[in-house]
């Protein structure tokens, strides 16, 4: 039982024992005192006072005198207003330190038997992945990880979008502009290479849309009459229709994109168990509103489309089946999602795209629930806000977005610029250089990018985010090299420390601090926001250069029995920072 738990039981029978009645649990509230208060663990002694009848002072000092009483640990309280501070003797801090905090298995958790599924990426095979992208994979791999590590089995998985007229588009450039142009004749990432004839047929289409008005169409009539887009959903039709040579051309561009997109992920560090493919999946769907239909879920209109109707749950009537009888995006969805669920069997189910398909989550999980669908309930969309660039911070390869590549490539070069300015690199190979700037570089990305809550819309400027003082992914980093120099140095070996040893205010603070890693994993967890992890690691960053800056060198102690608790206090950091970063995706280097 730890201290919490243990203050929580004699507070429930200090009720009983002072004034006859039965506190629940759940009205038992503690927290962390206030850094101007002395103590440790503060009771919010509100809820007690319907029980004493006494004011929140008088029921407060009558609560700490029982629990300093009753519990060993509890060595002083203080009262300030409604709230009973408690001060924990050290011997239980260190207590914590050399047992739970320095076993090996902290931090982490044993399996827990639930099933959930991260769905993330979800590009397009018609343009690279840009900068949405890249907080789209960071945000679904680490929620996965995070999920991971508190017990979960996890199944990543990335639903790409690889048919359609978006995809027909390229096709079509290609083919009138490309010359047999390839990846290889090139020198481009074959996703570069597609995305170069989308941007192609951009421009030609609007060329012809300028010459279509000019000849007195109005926008609209141009667009729909362009000989391109003509020209483009033919090409889609005879894809549809199964036509070998559409079909032939199709594989070998998605070919070239799929391997770029491999070197754009391993770049990035994030992996999936399973991909799934809208061309296998878009017939989906069709079977679920027959099964709709009959239960009554949806209704059919005199032109023959079906639609359900949800203004009664505050939203609008939605079309599910076109007249002709072929699908709209919630048809396949609706569609896949039973595939999902038929092939892992999952609890939960999370899906990572952005706040601007907010309503079509409500719908498509409403949908879901109306067709009896007992798995709906573990339906979770992990909505996210757009990222933005200082203007002129970075010139994105087309034009209109940043490039993922391109990002990636300026956060290393913007990472070996400032290191080696800073002499961070005395005594590397070159082998080891590179290495430690891509690790920088990616570590400064993915924190700046992971420590703002999903939700919000943020502004991402590469120069800030490498930075080796202040919330950013360098510091985290560049503390864990720090300490790893420190333990080599110290030729450091795990132990307990047996006998009793003075405790510093900041020591007392980094052992409470760090103890609630487990915590702050859940935490994270349960609100699916890697933010709460990546700001705490942050907090066990600044505490431990604190305690550097105030103790005397830890290698010049003479104390055994000091130097040990200090060397293990430095390690248990180490091992939270390493930790903790891996499930943001982040590397931690041992030297910088």
């Amino acid at each position: 039982m730890n201290i919490e738990q243990n203050i929580s039981a004699a507070l429930i029978q200090a009720v009983k024992q002072l004034y006859d009645q039965d506190l629940p649990e759940n009205q038992v509230s503690l927290q962390d005192t206030r850094a101007e208060f002395e103590g440790q663990i503060t009771i919010v002694v509100f809820p007690v006072v319907r029980f004493s009848k006494k004011s929140p002072e008088a029921t407060a000092a009558d609560l700490g005198t029982y629990l300093q009483e009753h519990v060993a640990q509890v060595t002083g309280f203080n009262v300030v207003k409604g709230f009973l501070n408690l001060s924990i003797a050290d011997s239980y801090w260190l207590n914590l330190l050399n047992s739970t905090l320095l076993d090996a298995s902290f931090g982490t958790f044993k399996p827990n038997g639930q099933k959930v599924m991260v769905e993330y990426s979800s590009p397009n095979t018609n343009k690279p992945l840009h900068l949405g992208h890249v907080r789209n994979n960071l945000l679904g791999y680490s929620i996965a990880e995070l999920l991971k590590a508190n017990g979960y089995e996890v199944f990543k998985v990335n639903l790409v979008n690889d048919r359609g007229i978006h995809i027909c588009k390229s096709m079509l450039a290609w083919q009138k502009w490309g010359n047999g142009e390839t990846p290889e004749s090139s020198g481009l990432k074959g996703d570069h290479l597609v995305g170069k004839y989308y941007v192609i047929f951009d421009k030609e289409y609007k060329k012809e849309i300028d010459a279509l008005k000019q000849a007195g169409q109005t926008e609209e009539e141009a667009k729909k009459n362009a000989p391109l887009i003509k020209e483009a959903q033919q090409m889609l039709l005879a894809w549809e229709s199964g036509d070998n040579t559409v079909v032939e051309l199709w594989k070998k561009m998605n070919g070239w994109v799929y391997d770029g997109f491999a070197v754009s992920y391993k770049n990035l560090g994030v992996d999936f168990d399973k991909y799934y493919y809208e061309s296998d999946t878009y017939l989906l769907g069709k079977d679920n509103i027959e099964e709709g239909l009959s239960k009554g879920v949806f209704f059919k209109k005199p032109d023959g489309s079906v639609w359900i109707d949800l203004t009664a749950d505050g939203l609008d009537q939605k079309l599910v089946l076109r007249a002709d009888g072929t699908s709209v995006y919630i048809t396949q969805d609706i569609g896949t999602a039973q595939l999902k669920y038929d092939d892992f069997k999952m609890d939960q189910s999370i899906y990572v795209v952005g706040n601007e398909q907010d309503y079509h989550f409500k719908v498509l999980f409403l949908i879901l629930q109306k067709l009896g669908k007992t798995w709906a309930k573990g339906l979770y969309h992990l909505s996210y806000g757009m990222v933005d660039l200082p203007s002129g911070k970075m010139k994105s390869r087309e034009g209109t977005v940043v490039d993922a590549d391109d990002l990636v490539a300026e956060m290393v070069e913007t990472a070996k610029q400032k290191t080696e300015a800073l002499g961070k690199v005395d005594g590397f190979s070159e082998e080891e250089k590179e290495a430690l700037f891509y690790n920088i570089g990616m570590g400064a990305l993915k924190y700046f990018l992971l420590k703002v809550e999903p939700k919000k819309r943020l502004l991402f400027d590469p120069a800030e985010s490498i930075d080796f003082q202040g919330n950013t992914g360098p510091f985290i980093q560049y503390t864990h090299a720090r300490i790893r120099s420190l333990l080599n140095k110290a030729a450091y070996a795990s132990a307990p420390v047996k006998e009793n040893t003075a405790l510093s205010a900041t020591e007392l603070e980094m052992i409470i601090l760090l103890s609630k890693y487990p915590s702050e994993l859940a935490s994270a967890a349960k609100g699916y926001t890697p933010a709460t992890l990546a700001n705490y690691l942050y907090e066990v960053a600044k505490m431990f250069n604190k305690f550097y800056h105030e103790v005397p060198p830890i290698i010049k102690e003479e104390d055994a029995g000091l130097k040990q608790q200090r060397l293990n206090l430095s390690s248990v950091t180490a091992g939270i920072l390493k930790s903790g970063m891996r499930i943001l995706g982040i590397t931690v280097p041992e030297r910088m």
